[in-house]
């Protein structure tokens, strides 16, 4: 999977079509990703110590990994991803459409 936690992403797919946020969380074993203020679900949350009143919360729910590209904020574009060496050796994610290495994202 070339997409990492922290990574800027666009829907492309689905009814949130469009939206460019930023990746929370990964999960490669089943191939899904969680991406800010997409695919927003509520939860029932029972009451505890933490949350008294207890209530309904809103939050994101995975999404597949092949319904989001990476966002070049440079081309302002999605663009495949594509994996070369640098100068040292080291792998690095680059965008196919304007050359310019993957900035950010955490492992």
């Amino acid at each position: 999977m070339k997409i990492k936690t922290g990574d800027t992403v666009k829907v492309i797919s689905g009814h949130y079509k469009g939206t460019v946020s930023e990746v929370i969380a990964v999960m490669p074993k089943v191939n899904k990703v969680v991406v800010e203020g997409v695919n927003m679900v509520k939860k029932s949350i029972k009451p505890s110590q933490v949350n008294p009143e207890g209530g309904i919360v809103e939050k994101e729910a995975p999404i597949d990994a092949s319904n989001v590209m990476l966002y070049d904020k440079k081309a302002k574009a999605a663009s495949r991803v594509g994996i070369k060496l640098d100068k040292n050796g080291e792998k690095v994610r680059y965008f196919k459409k304007s050359g310019e290495e993957v900035k950010g994202g955490k492992k």
